[in-house]
C-alpha cells in the first residue's frame, strides 16, 4: 500500500469514503459512512479498488464508480489508472468542475500531471458550482459559487427585458481557501417584483455559463401574491435520479427549500469527507440549472449535520465537531441567517415573500433528548417572538423531521421525543391567536400531508416530502391524508394571497413529472 501522498487534510475524508464505496450509488450508502479513520487505519485502499473494479463489471455506464476509482488509484500513486478513471468519469457525466474542486484535498495526486492541468486550465475562469441563487428580497439578491483557485468574482444585474438602467447593479466578492473557493455576492439597488438577468466575471474575465442566470426579486414586504415553491429533503447523491432537479425546473418555482439530509455526508469530525459530499451534490448540470435560477434556502438535518438521528447537546462548543460542522454548512448555501451567528451557530433563520413568511428551524445543533428540547432554548424563545411579530397571512413553520407523532412510529426522533416543546409551540398560536400556519418538514422518504388536531383551536396541516433523490423509501401511511413512496418525489406548494379567501395548495409531484395527490387549504380554515 501507497500513501506517502496522503495529507492530514485528506486522510479523514478517504476514512470515511472507501469504507463505503460498495455501498456509495445505493440506499445504504446515504445512510452508513462510517467513522472517517476506520478504512485508513485497516489500510484497505486496496480492497477498495478491488470492490470498484468489481462493481464496475457490472455498471460499467455509472460515472461515480469511475470516478471513485480514479480517487482509490490516484491516492495508491497509481497514476496511469487514476487518470484513465477519471477520464471515463466524465465522459460519463461527472463535471469537470467536480474534479476541479476536489483537487485540493483527494485529487491532488494528479495535480502536476499535463491532462490535469489542462484539466485545471478550463476551470479557471469558470465557477467549478454554481452560481446559485439564494436569498432574495424585494431590493436585493445573494448569488453564490465556488471557484477553482483564489478569485475575484463580480456580479453583474441587468433588467431581463433588455431595458438599459443607468447603470448595471454590482457587486463582488474574493474567494480563498479558507471559504473553501466560495463567496456570496450580495446585489442590492433592485427593485421588487422585476426579473433581473445577472452575468459573472472571474478575476476580470466574463463569464459564459451553459445555465440561465434569471432571478425575480419578491415582491414589497407584506403585499398580496401569487407564488410556488419546490421543497424536500432526502437528497443523497444518486446518479440515475439527478434528473430529478430537471423535473422541479419544469414546473418552474419561485423557491427551493431543502429541508435536510441535503447530501449525506455522516461524517461530523471529517471536513473534507462534508466537502466531497457538497462538491458532489453540487456539480451535477440538473442540479445547476435548477439553482441558477431559482432561489434556495436550506436547514439541515441528521445525515448532513451529524449522523443517524444524532442530536448536538445544549453546549455550543462541544462536541467540538460542532462548530466546524456548521462553518461548512455556512460556506455552500447563501441564507439570509445562520441561528445567531458566532456567539450562537445554527442554521435557523426567517424570511418573507409578500405576505408569506417562513421561519426555518434548526433541529440539530442543540437538540438534547434528556433535556426534552429539539431547539433549544434561545431558538424556541426567537421563534416565539418572530410567530407573534408575524402581520403574514400565512406563515410557515419549516422543521427537519415531522411534527405529526404518526410518521415514525415511537421513533422518538421525530417532534415525538419532544412533546412538551412541541405543546409550548403550539400553545403560542392559541394564546396569542396566530392565524394562518402551515407546517412543512422532511426525513420521512415518502411525501405525506397530515393533519394535526389541536383541541380548541384549529387543525394544523403538515406537508412532508423527503424522498427528492434517494433510492431508499419508507411505507406509506394509511393514517395520512395522503402517501407516496413509489417514486422520488417533491413537493410543490402554491400561494395566492390575493383571493378573498387566500388559498395554499400542496401537491406531490414524482420524479416523472406525474401529480400524484394534491390538497388545497383556505386561510379561513386556519383560524
Amino acid at each position: 500500500m501507497n500513501v506517502r501522498h496522503l495529507t492530514p487534510q485528506v486522510l479523514p475524508v478517504l476514512g470515511a469514503l472507501f469504507v463505503v464505496l460498495h455501498l456509495a450509488n445505493g440506499a445504504a450508502a446515504q445512510h452508513d459512512y462510517k467513522p472517517s479513520s476506520q478504512l485508513i487505519f485497516a489500510g484497505k485502499f486496496d480492497n477498495a479498488v478491488e470492490v470498484l473494479q468489481g462493481k464496475l463489471k457490472k455498471q460499467a455506464d455509472d460515472c461515480e464508480w469511475h470516478y471513485q476509482l480514479a480517487i482509490a488509484q490516484a491516492q495508491r500513486g497509481e497514476y496511469d489508472s487514476a487518470e484513465a478513471a477519471l477520464k471515463e468519469a466524465l465522459r460519463l457525466g461527472v463535471a469537470p468542475g467536480r474534479a476541479a474542486a476536489d483537487a485540493h484535498y483527494l485529487l491532488a495526486p494528479l495535480r502536476q500531471r499535463p491532462y490535469f492541468q489542462k484539466l485545471l486550465a478550463s476551470q479557471r475562469y469558470l465557477p467549478t458550482q454554481g452560481p446559485m441563487v439564494g436569498h432574495m428580497t424585494d431590493t436585493a439578491a445573494s448569488i453564490w459559487l465556488r471557484t477553482a483557485e483564489p478569485a475575484e468574482v463580480r456580479v453583474v444585474v441587468t433588467p431581463a427585458d433588455g431595458s438599459k438602467p443607468d447603470s448595471p447593479q454590482t457587486a463582488s466578492a474574493q474567494t480563498s481557501a479558507d471559504s473553501d473557493y466560495t463567496a456570496v455576492v450580495r446585489v442590492g439597488g433592485l427593485q421588487p417584483g422585476r426579473r433581473y438577468r445577472y452575468t459573472l466575471e472571474i478575476d476580470g474575465r466574463a463569464v459564459t455559463l451553459d445555465q440561465e442566470t434569471e432571478f425575480c426579486t419578491a415582491p414589497t414586504p407584506g403585499s398580496p401574491l401569487q407564488f410556488s415553491l419546490a421543497f424536500g429533503g432526502g437528497a443523497g447523491y444518486v446518479t440515475e435520479h439527478e434528473h430529478m432537479w430537471d423535473t422541479i425546473r419544469n414546473e418552474k418555482p419561485d423557491l427551493l427549500l431543502m429541508l435536510g439530509d441535503n447530501m449525506y455526508s455522516d461524517a461530523p469530525k471529517s471536513t473534507p469527507t462534508q466537502r466531497y459530499c457538497y462538491y458532489r451534490r453540487q456539480s451535477p448540470p440538473p442540479f445547476r440549472n435548477l439553482v441558477s435560477r431559482t432561489a434556495v434556502y436550506s436547514i439541515w438535518d441528521d445525515h448532513d449535520f451529524g449522523d443517524n438521528d444524532c442530536e448536538g447537546g445544549p453546549e455550543i462548543d462541544k462536541p467540538a465537531w460542532k462548530r466546524p460542522v456548521w462553518e461548512v454548512f455556512r460556506q455552500n448555501w447563501a441564507n439570509p441567517g445562520y441561528g445567531q451567528g458566532e456567539q450562537r451557530p445554527g442554521c435557523w433563520y426567517d424570511f418573507q415573500v409578500g405576505d408569506v413568511q417562513f421561519f426555518m428551524l434548526d433541529g440539530r445543533y442543540y437538540r438534547h433528548l434528556k433535556g426534552g428540547t429539539m431547539l433549544g432554548p434561545q431558538q424556541k424563545q426567537w421563534l416565539k417572538e418572530r410567530l407573534r411579530a408575524s402581520q403574514a397571512t400565512f406563515k410557515v413553520i419549516c422543521s427537519p423531521v415531522p411534527f405529526e407523532y404518526r410518521t415514525k412510529g415511537d421513533s422518538r426522533d421525530t417532534w415525538n421525543g419532544y412533546r412538551d416543546e412541541r405543546t409550548e409551540i403550539f400553545d403560542c398560536l392559541t394564546d396569542h391567536k396566530i392565524t394562518g400556519v402551515i407546517l412543512m418538514s422532511a426525513d420521512r422518504h415518502r411525501s405525506d400531508a397530515w393533519k394535526v388536531e389541536r383541541p380548541g383551536d384549529y387543525a394544523l396541516y403538515e406537508f412532508n416530502s423527503s424522498r427528492l433523490t434517494n433510492h431508499h423509501k419508507h411505507p406509506e401511511m394509511k393514517e395520512a391524508i395522503f402517501s407516496y413512496n413509489r417514486t422520488p418525489s417533491f413537493g410543490l406548494v402554491e400561494f395566492d394571497t390575493t383571493k378573498a379567501d387566500p388559498t395554499v395548495r400542496y401537491t406531490v409531484i414524482n420524479i416523472k413529472g406525474e401529480r400524484k395527490h394534491t390538497l388545497e387549504l383556505k386561510l379561513s380554515q386556519l383560524k
